[in-house]
């Protein structure tokens, strides 16, 4: 189970067998409030006209802003779930790395906001991201 106390290393390792996995997803850093993570521009995430797929952008919006809520609340009590999100794309991505960037906006005791910027590697918005997660009684 990843709470806060987990590490980088261990929240990666949850990875395994999973969509996030499959993206190459990876967590860069994890803290109260803001997590960042990195996702390739390649084959897996490429739509056929040879850009970053709109849909890899909201897996990588709605995963990094949802384990932003996890670490917020105890997972003896509470689970997380989404709720929606939103995007604008405003660049394309070809080759690379994206970097997403996801802060909260609003902590609530039954939702979390979230805003998710995902960056190129020269650090050039490439989609904007509105997430809001339900927060659930065990």
């Amino acid at each position: 189970m990843i709470t806060f106390n987990s590490s980088i290393e261990e929240i990666n390792a949850s990875s395994k067998g999973t969509l996030m996995e499959t993206l190459g997803i990876e967590y860069i850093c994890v803290e109260k409030g803001y997590v960042q993570a990195k996702m390739p521009v390649d084959k897996r995430t490429l739509q056929p006209m040879g850009l970053l797929h709109g849909g890899a952008s909201l897996a990588l919006a709605e995963t990094i802003g949802s384990l932003g809520s996890v670490i917020l609340v105890d997972t003896e009590k509470a689970e997380v779930r989404g709720s929606s999100l939103s995007a604008n794309h405003v660049r394309a991505a070809r080759t690379g790395f994206v970097i997403g960037e996801a802060k909260i906006l609003h902590q609530g005791s039954k939702t979390h906001v979230w805003n998710i910027d995902i960056k190129n590697e020269e650090g050039k918005l490439i989609s904007s991201c509105r997430l809001t997660n339900f927060i659930i009684e065990k």
